[in-house]
């Protein structure tokens, strides 16, 4: 046997060995469209192509070659540009390499748009969803379709061939693909990714006849149940998990920035940070969690995603979420938060290989730690950031909690730097209307007098009409209200069907100072549901009482006696008369108190429930709400658990509850009575706008925040 390995070459032993699984990628970012008009460029997939690249080759959890990486970018170094023959060229290198077990990970940023489909029935809505290359043409009459425009179902067979040679696959759309979006504010700081088929020169009449004879009455009552699921955008059958099932063939995950009505918007990310720069909303948060949390799975990130929307209130969309969410994100070992980095010296300053993307910022005090097994005890000093970028930053030594600033010269070598601050800002930034107009001009001396006796309270603060913000006031022209003033969410982007849940408040006929004390109390109620959204992203991921009690949610539908999951990696659909219990058990050794209150999109928060439970216990079944038919939209329920005290009461926060905003506020419009706007302000408003308490709720089980997305919509 010695004698015959001997003889053997290296060479051939290494061909004996089966091949060692490799990691793959495809990066798709069109900024520039020669044959649109210039209103459709774009600046931020250029960006998104670039963070992607470097976090895949520098800080994944699971390494990717910078050769099996392709960039096709414009505006990028070392790019090529995404025409449609560069793409087909891409993924026909994919496939060709590709063997079982490969990775593969696939990113379009870009524009999206509809077109009639080119097959006859493969669409639910007869409209193929394409994206569009930088060499996207017009609509050719002659064949019945955009030129140079990639067609849903040749993504789907794309991704089939890949999954056919045993690679899992990994696929996510940053882009739209129809919807109309109302603008509050026209600058440079945010951009709707949309192209509506119009601009493509697709004719009205051709778009009528291919959603005429589409299968859409051939599926049945499934299609108009409103609890349906949100259809993908791209690929639909072409692109479902599991699709095919053939032996040995590889996964599927599907990530979508929005759903086909829907736009999604690219803006100037991180929000508040003067460094920031165009990047599609989905694609930098999607990275920005995947950078703090490494190790975790996709139905975890799925969910930090729409709770980091939620946060920030950057767009009123619905990402799309498909496939075995339950794996670990491109197969790494599962694992928390990572919070620390090894250091290095730079003169007087410590550098780490962590920014922006990380949570990292200006003012973040890190701990030094000789090693990264040692706890906080052992620390050496501590730092303070002075400079941070995407993926890096720079720290001081400085006093701080007691111990006095160290010199980097006197650290060992090795030092690991951790994040001790974790600061949470409460302050809620309100973007001004752009100056011109009544409208306008009346907001904007409002905001003085609200400023200067703080009306709404010192965490307001009010900023330009270009400038980052968590709030936008603006004058829609061609909205039934022109001279009304519009709460918009930060992009300052709402689509056409959500403007009529969107609150305003009127200026005709009203003083400054009307005006000023109406929009203050809106203000201070969106800051107070905005703030419980924050607070729980202080602590999300951070380990503890959240690692041990398991928090899921149970549907009942109208006229319905089963009683099933939700779906929770997805937001979930209900309508009036479904009733939603929850089951929560407690694996820990200690007793936790559980609060579950209910903050609806119209700022309202009710609390439902609180209680206690014990060690090892289990609360199946603890009904919560059922949906009312008096309002519809975004809601969100919050899930506060934490450590029970010894010998003390159950802790209530009943006192955070909050009646709604008005979605209208006209100069007719009546005052609260003083006693119940006591009561509201006091926190015992219990009435929210699509969901109401049930009156029978029982003792039972609310430091972690838990939160899940759910949308109310009609019954018919």
């Amino acid at each position: 046997m010695r004698r015959l390995l001997a003889g053997l070459s290296l060479a051939a032993l290494l061909a004996a060995a089966p091949a060692l699984a490799e990691n793959r990628a495809l990066i798709v970012g069109v900024s520039e469209y020669p044959n649109l008009e210039e209103r459709f460029w774009l600046k931020g997939p250029e960006n998104d192509a670039r963070l992607i690249a470097e976090y895949l080759t520098s800080a994944a959890p699971v390494p990717f070659a910078p050769g099996n990486v392709i960039v096709l970018a414009d505006g990028v170094e070392g790019g090529a540009e995404p025409t449609l023959a560069a793409i087909r060229a891409a993924f026909a290198r994919l496939v060709a390499e590709v063997r079982p077990g490969d990775f593969v990970y696939v990113h379009f940023s870009g524009h999206g748009s509809q077109a009639p489909e080119l097959v006859a029935g493969s669409e639910l809505n007869g409209l193929d969803q394409i994206f569009l290359p930088r060499d996207v043409g017009k609509w050719d009459k002659a064949v019945g379709a955009v030129e140079n425009a990639l067609v849903d179902d040749e993504v789907g067979a794309f991704v089939a061939a890949l999954r056919a040679r045993g690679a899992d696959v990994w696929v996510v759309f940053d882009s739209c693909h129809s919807a109309t979006a109302t603008r509050g504010v026209e600058d440079e700081e945010v951009r709707a990714r949309e192209v509506l088929p119009a601009a493509l020169g697709i004719p009205e009449e051709a778009l009528e006849v291919a959603t005429s004879r589409s299968i859409g009455d051939a599926v049945g009552a499934a299609l108009d149940d409103p609890r349906a699921r949100a259809e993908a955008p791209v690929g639909g059958a072409e692109l479902a998990p599991g699709a095919g099932g053939g032996a040995g063939e590889g996964s599927l995950i599907a990530f979508f920035a929005a759903q086909t009505t829907e736009v999604t918007p690219e803006m100037r990310m991180p929000p508040g940070r003067p460094e920031r720069i165009a990047h599609g909303v989905f694609t930098y948060t999607l990275f920005e969690v995947l950078a703090e949390y490494p190790g975790i799975t996709y139905a975890q990130l799925a969910q930090e995603v729409l709770r980091r929307y939620a946060v920030r209130n950057l767009a009123r969309t619905t990402p799309i979420f498909e496939g075995d969410l339950d794996g670990q994100v491109f197969g790494a070992d599962g694992g928390g938060r990572v919070a620390q980095w090894p250091a290095s010296r730079e003169g007087e300053a410590l550098t780490i290989p962590a920014g922006t993307l990380h949570g990292i910022g200006e003012g973040t005090i890190l701990a030094i730690l000789p090693s990264a097994a040692d706890g906080l005890e052992a620390a050496l000093g501590y730092a303070e950031v002075t400079r941070a970028d995407t993926f890096g930053a720079t720290a001081t030594p400085v006093a701080h909690d007691g111990t006095a600033a160290v010199r980097v010269a006197d650290l060992p070598r090795g030092v690991v730097l951790r994040q001790v601050s974790a600061g949470v800002d409460f302050t809620l930034a309100v973007a001004l209307p752009a100056e011109g107009g009544a409208a306008a001009e009346a907001m904007r001396a409002a905001a003085r007098l609200i400023a200067a006796g703080e009306l709404a309270g010192p965490r307001v603060r009010f900023v330009e009409a270009g400038e980052a913000a968590d709030i936008r006031l603006a004058v829609i022209a061609g909205s039934a209200r022109p001279d009304a003033i519009w709460l918009l969410p930060g992009a300052g982007l709402v689509d056409a069907g959500q403007l009529a849940a969107t609150p305003s408040v009127g200026t005709a006929g009203r003083s400054v100072e009307d005006l000023a004390a109406i929009v203050a109390e809106n203000l201070r109620s969106m800051a107070r549901a905005t703030n419980l959204l924050k607070l729980g992203a202080s602590v999300a991921g951070a380990g503890g009482v959240a690692g041990g009690v398991d928090v899921d949610l149970l549907l009942r539908p109208a006229g319905g006696r089963d009683i099933a999951p939700l779906d929770l990696a997805s937001v979930p659909r209900l309508v009036p008369g479904d009733t939603v219990y929850a089951r929560i058990e407690n694996r820990l050794e200690l007793a936790v108190d559980v609060n579950v209150l209910y903050i609806g999109a119209d700022y309202s928060i009710t609390h439902m429930w609180a209680g206690q439970l014990q060690p090892g216990e289990l609360l199946s079944q603890q009904g919560l709400f059922r949906v009312s038919d008096t309002g519809f939209g975004r809601d969100r329920i919050v899930v506060v658990l934490t450590p029970a005290r010894r010998q003390g009461m159950v802790e209530n926060l009943a006192f955070l509850g909050q009646p709604e905003l008005e979605l209208t506020r006209d100069a007719d419009a009546p005052a609260l009575p003083p006693f119940a706007a006591l009561l509201g302000e006091a926190g015992f408003g219990v009435t929210t706008r699509a969901a109401v308490p049930f009156a029978d709720a029982v003792e039972g089980p609310a430091p972690a925040i838990l939160q899940i997305d759910l949308d109310t919509v009609p019954a018919g």
